[in-house]
């Protein structure tokens, strides 16, 4: 799958962060859906019209955690893949078919792990 047919749900409640990693995904020429929290996410993931290749979260949110979001968008979405970002990355033990990247990360590193998810 090309990276301009992607589309890629960014789930992130410090609006800086969401708004450069959405920066990135764009420049990547991914599409990007953005949630600053998981009911939005799940408006989203809801949403049967709405194709979603990706979903990026935080694992750090308010209400309810990265995971607990991810449990439910895999209930929603039994395929999607899950890419948790985190400043504790080496802690966090991770389903199959989910990944995780640690926080802070580079340009480069996010573009390579959103491409090997996809591929």
């Amino acid at each position: 799958m090309s990276a301009n047919s992607s589309i890629i749900l960014v789930v992130e409640d410090d609006a800086i962060v969401r708004m450069l990693i959405v920066d990135v995904l764009e420049e990547l020429e991914f599409k990007v859906l953005e949630a600053d929290g998981c009911e939005q996410a799940l408006d989203f993931l809801n949403d049967e019209d709405q194709h979603i290749d990706l979903m990026m979260t935080d694992v750090g949110l308010p209400v309810m955690d990265g995971r607990e979001l991810a449990a439910q968008a895999r209930m929603l979405r039994h395929d999607l893949p899950v890419l948790f970002a985190s400043g504790y990355a080496e802690s966090i033990e991770v389903p199959e078919g989910m990944h995780v990247i640690g926080k802070p990360f580079s340009i480069d590193q996010l573009r390579d792990k959103v491409k090997s998810i996809l591929e």
